[in-house]
């Protein structure tokens, strides 16, 4: 018999070196909190909680590690290191690998022409400070999804062409195990705030993934959403199965898009969400869409995994506790406390990559149960800073304490390969 196929998320988890610089033009939430005191420790225990409350759910689990900060190798290229940097300091000690939806662009066995997983690393050009992400998650990628059986890992897409993963990625289908149809959205530049992903990139992550040309469909984002703040499309719109959530200006022309995937996918259902009960300000405001829409193992439809912000936005809660009152099939709303990830712009979609796959392929270090939840959680606890002020974050050098925290979770955790 074939190998059972299920939808596995991988949180990433948040790095030592968590702090607010603001360097994400387009995204509000990171310019207008930048230069307040962050608080590291908070902030990836506030992400071992989502993972605890996703395993309670019934759902599979899976974690990607943080990067070495700062990128002394980084800096070495640009001739200077973490004492003469300057400027390039910032770029060198983010923490944003922390946020796994822009870590890879994802296609199951069922929709590739070879019949395998296949992972493309996104490159993050459009972004300086998370430009040289990629070789670290390449490196993690390579170890998770090593087997080459089920699993295809590929490269970054080549600049100028931006790529920014699965967060500008959504897949349709029957049911996770099924062929689906895999929907790449694009932007086009010219506002004020950048277009990150590239039509050229989507379509080149499309045939390296070996996808059939009917199946994958290429959409604009809407002008409008991007300059609103909705930087990534898994701010206005999320898929899960055969149900797509999404604002009613999420798109440049929703109506060609609607129709192509109903032709693709007859069984789809869109809820979309008029913008005269909830507007673009008030879902990038409580990220309502940037949640994780699951279906829930025991049959009782989908659950939306959430920020709590979107509790305190009073139409946005209304509408939702309406919509799971109904006949839908969103059943379910959880809210999760990621409060320390969305003052840096981004909720709980940011915080995972979805692969569908036979979790036996998987290198098991990279999935966890509540015990290794455990382990992970006295790490983060013993090592991880309790806060990094704007006032220190300028004096910190090579971040040695940083350093060693990271060293002592990637130990615990039998990685030290990574170190």
């Amino acid at each position: 018999m074939p190998a059972p196929l299920v939808e596995i998320n991988f949180d990433g988890i948040v790095g030592p070196t968590h702090n607010y610089a603001g360097l994400s033009l387009g995204n509000l939430a990171s310019t207008g909190n930048a230069g307040k005191v962050s608080r590291p420790r908070a902030a990836a225990l506030q992400g071992i909680a989502k993972m605890r409350a996703n395993l309670a759910l019934g759902l599979t689990q899976g974690i990607l590690l943080p990067h070495r900060r700062p990128d002394n190798a980084w800096l070495a290229d640009l001739a200077t290191d973490a004492t003469q940097a300057g400027a390039l300091w910032p770029l060198a000690t983010s923490a944003s690998a922390m946020w796994a939806a822009n870590a890879a662009t994802v296609s199951p066995a069922t929709d590739t022409e070879d019949g395998r997983c296949h992972l493309s690393v996104a490159n993050l050009v459009t972004m300086p400070h998370r430009s040289h992400e990629w070789p670290g998650t390449l490196a993690q990628l390579r170890l998770a999804f090593a087997d080459e059986r089920a699993f295809t890992v590929h490269g970054p897409v080549p600049p100028p062409f931006g790529d920014e993963g699965a967060a500008n990625h959504m897949r349709l289908c029957e049911h996770h195990a099924a062929p689906g149809v895999e929907v790449f959205v694009y932007g086009e530049p010219g506002g004020a705030f950048p277009a990150r992903q590239h039509a050229q990139a989507s379509a080149a992550v499309a045939r390296r993934h070996g996808l059939d040309p009917a199946r994958a469909l290429f959409v604009q984002q809407s002008a409008q959403a991007i300059a609103a703040g909705a930087f990534h499309n898994d701010v206005v719109a999320v898929a899960n199965e055969r149900v797509l959530f999404v604002h009613e200006h999420a798109f440049a022309d929703k109506t060609r898009f609607f129709g192509q995937l109903r032709k693709q996918l007859p069984s789809v259902e869109i809820v979309e969400v008029p913008a005269d009960a909830i507007s673009l300000a008030d879902a990038i405001a409580s990220y309502l869409f940037n949640a994780q829409l699951v279906t829930l193992p025991d049959g009782a439809g989908m659950a939306l995994i959430l920020p709590s912000e979107a509790q305190a936005v009073g139409r946005v809660w209304a509408w939702l506790e309406a919509l799971v009152a109904g006949n839908g099939p969103i059943r379910r709303l959880v809210p999760v406390d990621v409060r320390e990830s969305m003052a840096n712009g981004g909720g709980p979609a940011c915080l995972r990559l979805r692969v569908v796959c036979d979790p036996a392929a998987v290198d098991p270090r990279f999935l966890v149960d509540e015990a290794k939840l455990d382990r992970i959680a006295a790490v983060i606890e013993a090592h991880w800073p309790e806060q990094v002020s704007p006032t220190e974050f300028g004096t910190l050098g090579d971040w040695p304490q940083a350093v060693a925290a990271r060293t002592r979770l990637l130990e615990a955790l039998d990685l030290a390969a990574l170190i």
